[in-house]
């Protein structure tokens, strides 16, 4: 069986202000065409195919123009939420995707509700991703309403994993799909670091050896992360952060799996959307290195070792489109490095002002933050209640 085993899509992704969806969808259609040229049976897709819970008509559609598109190959697919996804709206468009072949899975559903699914020649177990909260949750299926579960997160999911995976049959081709962190990974960079700290970690021992292969998303960076069975991450499609390296690996891979033998995994070598690159210099010295900039054919970051200004940032915002940041920095602000806060240690509210700044280059709108801190604190309320 030929499998194209892709995650982290990102549709919707904006950088700077600067929308990616469509190079996102143009790197879809390079999947399709690899899907027709190496004879794929089955694709898979481990969670985040949107960058957020509401995307734009152009986002969703490039989604929908994939699978479309697969189903008129006959290529069936599953589906995945992960932690950017709205697990509620992939439920919803489940129904509506099943029509082009497409399996999908927004909740987590355990073995006998849906968590497996069966296909000629064996079975799937499919773990969409699961906070500590719903976690738990999903614990108390397993337990009883009334048991109080106060394990650590990793055992959960391994308890998890066993469920999905008790009743396999060993003679044939068993698969999983995860959008989890898996301990030893290493980051792609743009990833969401709360949901890849050691308190979301898991073992990549958890996965049961009568499994032929583990199909992972949520790491940025394509790797391998398990001997048996043999675990890997796809990677993102394309460059989705400054904070990735221009040649870390990404893209999809293409596996081969037959019973009774360890898969076979080829990743696919493409370097599909624009690249990004961070320049860095002296501040002194930028007027004669413009031409770095001028000749760079992605997108770029800048950042000037010294003082600056805010019309050098607005000058040089004009007179090279693809320069989506500039930072300056001078001894004084290098001199303490910044602490990265605990998630039990964040000022909500000031981290989604953040969010605001980071994604869409502009600064947020007092009635957003008013909206947001209203928000927040009904839903506190009613936790604390609970």
């Amino acid at each position: 069986m030929r499998i194209l085993h892709t995650a982290d899509w990102h549709l919707g992704k904006l950088l700077k202000g600067t929308d990616r969806t469509p190079e996102i969808a143009a790197a879809l259609e390079e999947v399709v065409s690899l899907v027709r040229s190496e004879r794929v049976e089955l694709v898979v897709v481990a969670g985040d195919l949107f960058d957020r819970p509401q995307v734009s008509a152009e986002a969703e559609a490039a989604a929908f123009s994939f699978f479309r598109r697969l189903h008129e190959l006959q290529v069936p697919a599953w589906v995945i939420a992960g932690n950017h996804d709205s697990r509620d709206r992939l439920e919803a468009l489940a129904p509506l995707l099943s029509l082009a072949g497409a399996t999908v899975r927004g909740e987590v559903r355990l073995s006998g509700q849906g968590g497996v699914v069966c296909f000629p020649g064996g079975q799937a177990a499919l773990l969409p991703f699961l906070s500590e909260r719903r976690l738990i949750k999903a614990q108390m299926l397993l337990d009883g309403e009334g048991t109080q579960w106060k394990g650590i997160y990793a055992d959960g999911i391994r308890r998890v994993v066993d469920n999905l995976c008790a009743g396999m049959n060993t003679a044939g081709v068993n698969l999983m799909m995860g959008h989890l962190t898996a301990e030893g990974s290493r980051l792609g960079g743009g990833e969401f670091q709360f949901y890849c700290t050691n308190s979301y970690a898991v073992s990549p021992s958890i996965f049961p050896t009568s499994l032929s292969y583990v199909a992972l998303g949520h790491i940025h960076r394509q790797q391998q992360v398990g001997e048996a069975p043999i675990a890997w991450y796809s990677g993102s499609l394309v460059q989705l952060d400054f904070g990735e390296g221009e040649n870390t690996p990404r893209g999809a891979l293409l596996v081969e799996v037959e019973p009774g033998v360890p898969p076979n995994v080829y990743p696919v070598e493409a370097r599909w959307g624009k690249p990004l690159k961070t320049f860095r210099m002296k501040v002194e010295h930028l007027e004669r290195r413009l031409d770095e900039l001028a000749t760079w054919g992605g997108y770029a970051k800048l950042v000037l070792e010294g003082r600056g200004n805010a019309a050098l940032r607005e000058r040089l915002f004009k007179e090279f489109p693809g320069l989506l940041e500039v930072e300056f920095h001078t001894p004084e602000s290098e001199a303490t490095p910044p602490v990265v806060p605990m998630p039990e240690e964040l000022d909500w509210a000031d981290t989604y002002a953040s969010y605001i700044r980071d994604t869409y280059a502009s600064e947020p709108d007092e009635a957003l933050l008013s909206a947001f801190r209203q928000a927040y604190e009904e839903v506190h309320a009613v936790e604390e209640a609970a």
